[in-house]
């Protein structure tokens, strides 16, 4: 429906219902962020001034086959909701589209003003001022994210470090395309399991530098929620941590920008528990590891000719780039 004319009536009677007094819409156009769902701009427009707002809804409009960690979009708006409450900063999301509006899946949330180029946040000199306080601010948000009761939230499935593990093996030993390096890293997750399982919470599951948005005065809002789920807490800042996500400044640990230290000051400032550095290291192998297997999967895409871009080749070759990052944080002194 996207490239049909009436497409933007539609989206125009459902942007009447989620905001008051809009008479009409404005400056529509497709993102191109966003892989796996649409992402449109607009305006509402009303006597009181406009509105910005985001669309983000299934491609076409069509209902996709979930995946066994993507919740649906309306479970992902609820956790985005749930997360506004409990002191996130995220874009608010007034609506959420309805099987009258002949849309498809999706919702509408307004629009932040920022940057989430990382090259631009690592670099950039109007930055400059916000960089040392970023490990910081996502500590203190990220607590805040796990204080979210998942009981609100009864569609999504927990998944502890046991069958994360077991999902991403079963997932690299199906390629039949060994990776010793792997291999390595999956013995040492499993040699040091915990022995009790820690507290699940709610979980982003891709909070990195990339989906913050952020602006001079630091992050302004916590995007990209489609992997929202139930797990353990501290799998959130141990991706945050993972080397793919420092953009080149690889000396600072977390998101290129900041110090393990720094994240868990901010942490436990903001009510989080029972989280130490050495949690975060298992689980930056972990995501280290899982990235990996990530760029293995892209790389299939495309060797199986089910996805021939340029993309799917480019991200598949990274899983070397792992390799180096995995010997580097199991054998530090090598």
């Amino acid at each position: 429906m996207s490239n049909q004319p009436d497409f933007a009536d539609a989206l125009a009677v459902a942007v009447k219902r989620a905001v008051p007094s809009v008479t009409s819409i404005a400056g529509l156009k497709r993102l191109s962020g966003g892989a796996s769902q649409e992402t449109w701009s607009l305006d509402a427009v009303g006597p009181s001034g406009t509105t910005p707002l985001i669309l983000r809804r299934s491609p076409g409009g069509k209902r996709m086959e979930r995946s066994s960690v993507a919740p649906s979009l309306e479970t992902e708006a609820k956790a985005i909701r749930l997360a506004e409450k409990a002191g996130v900063p995220v874009p608010s999301v007034p609506y959420v589209l309805r099987e009258e509006d002949n849309l498809g899946p999706g919702y509408l949330m307004g629009r932040v003003e920022g940057e989430t180029i990382a090259r631009k946040i690592l670099r950039n000199p109007e930055f400059a001022e916000a960089r040392p306080k970023l490990a910081r601010q996502c500590g203190q948000i990220l607590a805040r994210i796990h204080t979210i009761d998942p009981a609100q939230i009864p569609e999504l499935k927990p998944t502890d470090a046991v069958s994360e593990i077991e999902q991403y093996r079963s997932l690299y030993e199906s390629y039949d395309y060994p990776h010793p390096v792997f291999e390595i890293a999956f013995r040492w997750l499993e040699e040091r399991l915990p022995d009790t399982p820690p507290r699940l919470t709610l979980v982003h599951g891709d909070f990195r530098n990339g989906n913050l948005m952020i602006g001079p005065d630091g992050v302004r809002a916590v995007l990209d929620w489609e992997i929202v789920h139930i797990g353990d807490p501290a799998s959130d800042l141990g991706w945050l941590c993972v080397n793919s996500w420092r953009f080149g400044e690889s000396q600072n640990v977390v998101g290129g920008f900041g110090s393990v230290a720094d994240l868990l000051a901010g942490y436990a400032e903001a009510g989080g528990k029972d989280m130490t550095a050495e949690r975060v290291r298992f689980w930056e192998i972990f995501g280290t590891l899982k990235w990996g297997i990530m760029c293995m999967t892209m790389y299939q895409a495309f060797a199986k000719a089910t996805d021939r871009t340029v993309e799917r080749a480019a991200i598949g070759r990274r899983s070397s780039e792992t390799e180096i990052d995995l010997v580097n944080l199991l054998f530090p002194s090598a």
